[in-house]
């Protein structure tokens, strides 16, 4: 009988070990970024009661720019005003936490014993963090060339978005920064805000950049002509700021900024604004690190439902993934959108997880019940036979 007993035992411990696939973690989702992105997951989350942490190393994206725009309700609004604001309203769930330091490391983690997985995180002090579940709102860097008062005017007056601050500089003298092929699609995005365009290819125009240009828009020389976009392919040696537009404003809410660019042959030009096209990188070496899909250097989502990347149960929101919108709508938008999803999947898992247990715990039961008849017919068929043997 001992046996049996010890099988049936251990069948128990089994049944309850496997039923178990929720893993016990710190927290049922890392957000990692301090963004609009991570914020609205942040909210999401929150709003359904996940314990959710966010990291947030202190870099942004457009932690440089005067304001915010086209922001519904946030129109003109400093991003770290608005960031603060957000934080404040997303204090009040309970279930919500905010920790400003970099994490370091993230590593998947497979626990055979409770038949799940979870993650990892180590931030910059080594101190250790455990989830479900990993959103990435960890966003972009421009690559910015090293020419001297270009970095400085980042984002005041100098600039990558149109819609983020192109009207505040309406009417006036334009200039185009970035390399031949992209001037057509800047023109395109631009030419119902400016009429006096000039784009400063600093030296990239070129025979091989014509032909990369002639394959994107194969009659741009005639697009460029029919809106008097001129060319100007001298080399430039420094951007130098003569007004500065926060200083220097209209009621309309039209800033006035004014640069002289220098040439390397001695000669400049002035412009009151631009719009740039220069490549980007991710600020965070995590996507590496997880191996995530890329395309163009940003993390894939196009495949994955919900903002998931390539790795299950982590999720890229904001700049950083590949949906191909970078501003505050669209980051709030894929936070909110990463948020849902993530809270329906862990709710799915918990679900499948407590039918599993039940499940198991109701075979358990049947086995318990099974040997415990067993072993009472047992009992009972040997008094039978020790009565019948007393008879005879």
């Amino acid at each position: 009988m001992a046996p049996k007993s010890l099988f049936y035992s251990l069948f128990s411990t089994i049944s309850v070990a496997l039923a178990s696939s929720i893993p016990q973690t710190d927290y049922d989702v890392i957000v990692v970024g301090g963004g609009p992105a991570g914020l609205s997951v942040l909210s999401s989350l929150g709003r359904m009661r996940r314990k959710t942490v966010m990291f947030d190393s202190g870099e942004y994206r457009n932690g440089v720019t005067r304001e915010m725009h086209d922001v519904l309700g946030f129109d003109g609004t400093p991003p770290a005003q608005f960031r603060g604001l957000a934080r404040q309203q997303i204090s009040k769930y309970n279930s919500t936490s905010v920790i400003d330091i970099k994490i370091d490391s993230i590593t998947p983690v497979e626990d055979a014993a409770a038949n799940s997985s979870y993650f990892r995180a180590v931030d910059a002090n080594g101190t250790q963090y455990t989830s479900r579940k990993v959103v990435l709102g960890t966003g972009l860097v421009d690559v910015i060339p090293d020419v001297p008062g270009l970095r400085e005017a980042w984002g005041k007056g100098i600039w990558w978005c149109p819609w983020c601050d192109g009207y505040e500089h309406r009417d006036e003298p334009l200039g185009i920064l970035g390399g031949l092929p992209d001037v057509v699609g800047s023109v395109m995005e631009t030419h119902t805000l400016y009429s006096d365009i000039i784009a400063f290819t600093n030296g990239t125009y070129t025979p091989a950049n014509e032909v990369a240009l002639a394959a994107k828009y194969p009659n741009w020389k005639q697009q460029l002509e029919a809106w008097n976009v001129g060319i100007d392919n001298r080399s430039i040696a420094s951007i130098e700021r003569l007004q500065d537009g926060d200083d220097h404003r209209d009621d309309t809410g039209r800033q006035y900024d004014i640069f002289r660019v220098h040439f390397t042959d001695g000669s400049s030009v002035v412009r009151n604004t631009f719009i740039t096209n220069y490549p980007t990188a991710q600020r965070s070496t995590l996507p590496e690190e997880l191996s995530l899909v890329m395309v163009d250097n940003k993390i894939d989502t196009t495949d994955y439902t919900g903002m998931r990347t390539s790795l299950s149960g982590v999720y890229a929101v904001g700049d950083c993934n590949s949906d191909g919108s970078t501003n505050v709508p669209h980051a709030m938008f894929s936070g909110k959108r990463a948020g849902v999803y993530v809270h329906v999947e862990m709710s799915r898992e918990e679900s499948n997880a407590a039918i599993s247990k039940r499940d198991f715990d109701r075979r358990a039961l049947e086995k318990q019940t099974e040997r415990m008849v067993g072993n009472e017919m047992e009992d009972l068929w040997k008094r039978v036979l020790e009565n019948h043997h007393r008879r005879s």
